[in-house]
């Protein structure tokens, strides 16, 4: 399997990401495995290495988000915001929009997670 530090062609990629990014509802969280989910592989990049790097690829896109981007409802697998700088920010935004978190510092994934705009509107349709 190939490894891929970045997807082939970032800027399209991440332009994905913030596409779906901006459609999250105030007061609930994605994780980056989910966004990359809803993303078809790039071309010449195989299933089995875009699920391996694919939330990693996700991670740089928030990274360089713009500003229009709700950056802070995109938290890691384990319902946790990924440490780093701004990371008491991020939960500071998420409390403010209603996003509890329990005493190990984790976000409810099946109360507070959105898995895409075709859930919300009570459809089973995929997004993409």
């Amino acid at each position: 399997m190939p490894a891929y530090s970045s997807p082939p062609n970032p800027g399209a990629y991440y332009q994905q990401v913030w596409q779906i990014v901006r459609q999250i509802p105030r007061g609930r969280v994605v994780t980056y495995g989910q966004i990359a989910k809803m993303i078809p592989p790039p071309s010449g990049v195989e299933i089995e290495s875009y699920a391996a790097f694919a939330p990693r690829w996700v991670g740089g896109a928030m990274a360089a988000c713009p500003d229009d981007v709700p950056w802070q409802r995109v938290i890691n697998s384990k319902g946790e915001i990924s440490a780093r700088s701004g990371a008491e920010r991020q939960r500071v935004l998420l409390e403010q929009e209603g996003v509890e978190f329990d005493a190990k510092g984790r976000v409810d994934l099946k109360k507070f997670g959105w898995k895409g705009s075709a859930e919300e509107q009570g459809t089973n349709l995929p997004l993409f």
